[in-house]
């Protein structure tokens, strides 16, 4: 642990050093803010990270978008129809638009981006949730069409894919999109830079901020230090009583991230193959303590992979399923033939703190029922490849990032999803989710979604902890800040007053 401990802790030092040879922001025209984790893939079909997906929502753009409450409404789609039977979406493309290389946008890139998506025409699938499309084709130059194989009611929320230039292929190393800013620099380690894109679209979200500068500091000490040495401009993912010390120096604003914290178990392997174990554990994690020692208090308590920011869709009657309780923990143990415990290795990404502390807690509780722990620290890039691609890990702690749509959410454990690196396979939670998709009638649909978050509580593939807060301190100066139901850094909407 030490050893992976070092490499964060290094990488952290090679950031400062570039921030530190930065002068003292006396312009309005560069905006510096932390970034707690190394990129994973700049190319939209590639990336996993939510970090990385909040800088890229700046460079690509999709036929739709969101706004601050998760509505959907156009983007490059200035309008949309749907046929009678709900197969057939017809988008008029707007015809002022040009990629970040000078290339206008044409209804052949959004051909070209949907086939890819979906899989169809020879290409293979980039996107689970696109194969919905059985066709797609350009009506003329101005009007895209898709048909579907089934109604779908949220095929919308998924429209919000970038759309990619055909045939430019650097996206990996030079992502080249639509959006307000355009991608600049990436040093490894060090920073990504954003600069304004001056041939925009849009006049309503015309950048007032001509560079974003995004430094890869995992520390937040190092973050803090920098924020009050006139370093940076604005640091996220600070601890909430660290934030408060600092409120009457910098404005502070604190939100729900519409995300998951859970304490994730290898459903896959012993013995968190049997539900009993999994359901001890569960009943001996004290939730109330994580938020408080981990996250100074700064969190909403979950009972199922869902956060009640999405209010409508929320389950808020599973509370009581799996309340704190050491001696029926015990007692489940006992049944499951492990009256003794055993030992588990927690797995978990050095750069989160909030993490790392998390699982020091867990380990802690744990031993109550005489499970003991093991915590290795791995590096996030490691955590991603190891843990969520390669499932080669026993217990980790992890959020999984918010989104627009319960499809979204609920997936991750559904069966045939490639990521379910959870390991879990419940053959109702399947069917309620697919009954789900095609589900046109909302309140049918809101219940399908609530039974899948009890399902989750009762059968227990991982502890859900809680949707732990972002707080985000600003300079006084530095106005605009948004925050959005999934991770999403809006630099367009910011500005130095």
């Amino acid at each position: 642990m030490k050893k992976n401990l070092f490499k964060i802790i290094a990488c952290s030092i090679i950031a400062l050093s570039a921030l530190s040879c930065t002068p003292g922001n006396s312009s309005n025209d560069v905006l510096r803010i932390n970034l707690p984790s190394e990129p994973d893939s700049f190319f939209p079909w590639k990336n996993s990270a939510a970090d990385t997906k909040a800088i890229l929502y700046n460079i690509f753009e999709g036929l739709m978008t969101f706004d601050k409450d998760g509505k959907i409404k156009p983007c490059l789609a200035k309008e949309y129809s749907v046929s009678v039977d709900g197969l057939i979406y017809s988008f008029t493309i707007r015809d002022d638009v040009y990629f970040h290389n000078g290339q206008k946008l044409t209804t052949e890139d959004v051909l070209y981006t949907y086939q890819n998506l979906a899989g169809i025409n020879g290409y293979e699938p980039k996107s689970d949730e696109l194969q919905i499309i059985k066709n797609a084709w350009t009506k003329d130059d101005n009007i895209f069409e898709v048909e579907l194989k089934k109604p779908s009611a949220s095929f919308l929320t998924f429209a919000i894919s970038p759309i990619l230039q055909k045939g430019y292929e650097e996206n990996e190393k030079q992502p080249v999109g639509t959006g307000p800013y355009k991608f600049a620099e990436y040093s490894i380690h060090q920073r990504v830079v954003l600069e304004k894109n001056e041939a925009y679209w849009n006049t309503e979200k015309k950048p007032a901020i001509k560079r974003i500068e995004l430094y890869i500091i995992s520390d937040e000490a190092s973050c803090l230090s920098a924020l009050q040495s006139d370093q940076l401009d604005a640091v996220q993912m600070v601890m909430a009583g660290n934030a408060k010390t600092l409120s009457k120096e910098f404005n502070m604003i604190m939100y729900p991230q519409n995300m998951v914290q859970i304490f994730a178990m290898n459903n896959s392997v012993k013995p968190f193959d049997d539900p009993r174990v999994r359901k001890a554990i569960c009943l001996a994690i004290n939730k109330k303590e994580i938020i408080e020692g981990a996250m100074d208090g700064a969190g909403t308590e979950l009972y199922s992979n869902f956060s009640p920011v999405l209010n409508i869709f929320y389950n808020d009657r599973l509370e009581k399923i799996n309340p704190y309780d050491i001696k029926k923990a015990k007692k489940l143990l006992k049944e499951a033939g492990y009256e003794n415990g055993f030992n588990i290795k927690i797995t978990v990404p050095a750069n989160y703190s909030v993490h790392v502390d998390t699982a020091q807690i867990i380990a802690k509780q744990l031993e109550k029922i005489g499970i003991t722990c093991q915590i290795n620290g791995i590096e996030w890039t490691t955590w991603l490849s190891d843990v969520y691609t390669n499932r080669q890990y026993e217990t980790t702690v992890i959020a999984f990032g918010g989104k627009l749509e319960p499809n979204d959410i609920l997936k991750r454990y559904t069966s045939s999803y490639k990521k379910n690196f959870i390991c879990f396979y419940n053959s109702e939670f399947d069917r309620n989710f697919n009954d789900a998709l095609t589900e046109l009638d909302e309140a049918k649909r809101i219940e399908m979604y609530k039974e899948c978050q009890k399902i989750l509580a009762e059968d227990c593939p991982c502890a859900f902890i809680s949707d732990p807060n972002n707080t985000v301190l600003l300079k006084k100066n530095l106005k605009g800040f948004t925050y959005y139901p999934i991770s999403y850094y809006d630099f367009s909407s910011m500005y130095f007053e």
